[in-house]
Parts: C-alpha cells; structure tokens; sequence
C-alpha cells in the first residue's frame, strides 16, 4: 500500500532523513520507534506532502505522492493524527471532526462516519458542542485521532497519540486503535512508548539520526537485545 524509497529530507543545510525506505501492506499496523531527532516526525509529514523531499520517492498503491500537494494526498486516502493534536481549540467537537471531511461531499456517509467516531470515543458524544481547547489532552487526542477518520482514510499516518497521556488513556486509545485496524485500515504509528507499540503492531523499524537502522517482525524487535536496552529499558 504505502512504499517510501531512499527518501532524503532537508531542514535547511540539517540532512534529517538519509535514504529512508520504509513500507507498509495494506491491513498492517508498522510503526516506527526511536529516539527524539531520530526523524519519525518528519518522515510522516514528509508522507503527507508537508515538507518536501529533495530526493527519493513515495508511492501509495501504486501512485507516485512524492510532489502532490498535501490536500490531494489526502484525497487519496492518507490522513494524519498529528503530534501535539493540534486540534482547533476555538471551535467545537463537532466542527473540528466536519472539518476533517472537508474533502467530501457525501453528506449522509459523513453523519455516517461522525456517529461512528462518536461510537469509538463515546467522550467525544458527551463533549460534541464543547470547545475542543476546554478538551483533556485524552479527550483532544482522540478528537485528533477522530478528525483524521473522517476523511475516510484507508492509511492512517499516527504521530505520538499517546504523547502526556495517563497509562489508563493510553490503554484506550490502542485498544481503539486495534479495532481500527481489525476493520481494515493500514496504520504507520509514531510512538515514543516502544513497548506499547511493539506490541500492538506487525512490523517495525528503529530510526536513528535520519537513517533506518533495524527493521524486523515486532516480536524479533522485542526480544532484541540493541532495542530493549535502547528503548525498553533494559
């Protein structure tokens, strides 16, 4: 579904991703681990088309996305749960989901997938006329989550959805994020906490300065001496 070939990513003169290549089958949950500055962040924003690559290439079901616009991209069937949320804080619960189908038109499948999200975070109903800024940061990341879902993705590209969150939310938003997956949707998850992620993905890849440096079935990675020590506390 989604093929990334040695992708190579500038902040100005910093060479922050060198000769990536990563890929994701259709119904799978990859995710990438690593340490900060290790890159994860900028190779989802650069799947997305929000920062250019100045080499390489990323092909999604078989379409070259590599200079398409983020919003075609979108259009496509890729969205993005940000790190940080990054939620509309003045705008409602409601508001900030119609927003994330603001490619669509099909009126009566977005009430559809609106009330499916509200199914999935039961939190998001009770708050829907809320403010999304008076939002917890559990409630906010799964209105992130939720915004991304309206779009209709097939791929959903996930940035440190458990980032500050009480070990009782995270719980929740992975077991949603299981169903998610059981449904048929192919999920690339950024995620600090390798062990939760380890353990709920198929397959996975450590990124150290910019370059991929293992890659393996995620329960080679859990038994891996180099990551446990690195990642999972010894």
């Amino acid at each position: 579904m989604l093929e990334v070939e040695d992708l190579d990513v500038y902040y100005g003169a910093v060479h922050a991703l060198k000769g990536v290549s990563v890929r994701a089958e259709a119904g799978e949950i990859v995710t990438l681990i690593g340490a900060n500055g290790a890159g994860k962040t900028t190779l989802l924003r650069s799947i997305s088309g929000l920062i250019p690559a100045r080499s390489g290439r990323v092909t999604f079901e078989g379409r070259d996305i590599t200079r398409m616009p983020p919003h075609e991209i979108v259009g496509l069937g890729v969205s993005q749960s940000p790190e940080g949320r990054m939620v509309f804080a003045n705008l409602s619960v409601a508001d900030n989901l119609e927003l994330g189908a603001y490619r669509r038109r099909d009126r009566a499948a977005i009430r559809e997938d609106r009330d499916e999200v509200y199914r999935l975070f039961p939190r998001l109903l009770e708050r829907r006329g809320q403010s999304a800024g008076t939002l917890s940061g559990g409630e906010q990341q799964m209105l992130a989550i939720g915004r991304a879902l309206m779009s209709r993705p097939r791929l959903l590209l996930l940035d440190e959805p458990s980032l500050g969150l009480a070990p009782l939310l995270v719980r929740e938003i992975f077991r949603t994020l299981r169903e998610i997956n059981a449904r048929g949707m192919t999920v690339l998850l950024v995620e600090q906490n390798a062990h939760m992620a380890l353990s709920i993905a198929g397959r996975g890849y450590v990124l150290e300065t910019g370059r991929v440096r293992i890659e393996a079935r995620c329960a080679e990675l859990l038994k891996n001496e180099e990551v446990r020590q690195a990642y999972l506390g010894g």
